[in-house]
């Protein structure tokens, strides 16, 4: 699992608003409401796998658009999973 909140330090490093990212992960197939997102993206709740991997790829996109490379690890990356279903749920501490 990724230390929480560093979704949303990769966002800020990104240089896109909570509501740009929430546009970008939309467009990519993402049916998490805004808020829950940026809920996501601050660690208090955790992402499944489908929308960790929606999330990541829509910064990721952004990284390559500044020239830089994928820093965003997707679910398969990391040593523990998100959720498997579809929906965010509360972050477990």
């Amino acid at each position: 699992m990724m230390p929480t909140g560093s979704l949303d330090l990769a966002r800020q490093d990104a240089g896109l608003s909570q509501h740009e990212l929430w546009i970008r992960y939309f467009a990519l197939g993402g049916m998490t409401p805004a808020l829950e997102l940026e809920a996501v993206c601050h660690g208090a709740m955790v992402a499944t796998e489908f929308d960790h991997d929606r999330i990541a790829h829509a910064l990721n996109e952004r990284f390559t658009e500044l020239g830089r490379n994928h820093p965003v690890p997707y679910s398969q990356d990391l040593g523990e999973s998100p959720s498997p279903g579809h929906g965010a749920g509360p972050a477990s501490r």
